[in-house]
């Protein structure tokens, strides 16, 4: 495996873009496109691999809970519990979409001085 001191600009670039690549969405691309094209361009660069890896399954797993999310929120919706409860789960869906941000930095934060983040409630769906 390369040790920190032997990455390359291009490795380093392609780490913190694996990361950064979920702000795809700002345009209308879904969040997870960016870190699949990462991780499918560079799953054969043990620098790179673990942090497009790492982006993917986080992006997933958001993509995961949103659709939950959604058909919760369709069965509260047609149901009179959903009255109550319904502005619940849309504060969940708001939420992860906060939590997606936030983590999306923290991780390329991390990922530009060499660090590998832990996304939280991440699944680990993509396996090496």
């Amino acid at each position: 495996m390369t040790s920190e001191n032997q990455v390359t600009s291009d490795q380093q670039t392609w780490r913190v873009l694996a990361h950064a690549s979920a702000f795809i969405q700002l345009i209308g691309i879904p969040s997870v496109v960016g870190p699949l094209i990462v991780w499918l361009i560079r799953r054969d660069d043990p620098v790179v691999e673990p942090h497009a890896r790492a982006a993917l399954n986080f992006q997933l797993s958001l993509l995961i809970y949103a659709f939950i999310a959604g058909i919760a929120a369709i069965i509260l919706a047609i149901s009179i519990v959903g009255l109550v409860l319904l502005p619940l789960v849309l504060l969940l869906f708001i939420a992860l979409v906060v939590l997606e941000f936030v983590f999306a930095i923290m991780a390329t934060v991390a990922a530009s001085r060499g660090e590998l983040y832990s996304y939280p409630l991440s699944l680990n769906l993509i396996r090496t």
